[in-house]
């Protein structure tokens, strides 16, 4: 009995704590942000689009920094906090729902918020009817991925941690 508890205090026989699924959460639309923005940066770069990242801080910031590489890179993050409230209502909404559709239907319809109903917020931003088809199909893209990477991310962690509940009431069941 006192090798059980001596065994059971060694490091390689400890289980991980798992990370608060809400902070999961916050963390997959953080990543989500920050990786397909700057995605869509690469984009920018090569002109599949004629949007820029730092159209971000267009609505409130002023002056030359944000063309410049530190207001890209605070773009960048900065789509990635908003993407935080993106996927916490993603979680809200849609985490029991998993299908690839599911987050690819959530992309596209974050891609016409901001098109359709953002779109007056960026002076330099076209409307719809005026993109270019590159940048156009580009964007739908983008946040299409973008949509299937938050809803994927957060309704596989969902499903796995269900599946860790019913694990635990079948192994409590049986003691």
């Amino acid at each position: 009995m006192a090798e059980k508890k001596e065994t059971d205090k060694l490091e390689q026989n400890q289980k991980e704590k798992p990370i608060p699924f809400l902070l999961n959460v916050v963390l997959t639309g953080f990543i989500g942000g920050v990786l397909w923005s700057g995605i869509a940066y690469f984009t920018y770069i090569f002109h599949f689009t004629t949007i820029s990242p730092n159209i971000f801080f267009e609505p409130w910031a002023a002056g030359e920094w944000k063309d410049s590489w530190i207001g890209i890179l605070l773009s960048i993050i900065g789509y990635g906090i908003v993407s935080i409230g993106a996927a916490l209502i993603y979680y809200g909404l849609f985490r029991k729902l998993r299908s690839m559709w599911v987050g690819a239907a959530y992309g596209i319809g974050l891609f016409l918020i901001v098109i359709l109903l953002l779109n007056p917020l960026f002076k330099s931003m076209k409307s719809l009817t005026e993109l270019d088809i590159n940048t156009l199909i580009t964007c739908v893209c983008i946040y299409l991925l973008y949509g299937v990477f938050i809803g994927f991310s957060i309704s596989y962690e969902e499903e796995e941690r269900m599946n860790q509940e019913q694990q635990q009431g079948k192994d409590v069941s049986q003691n």
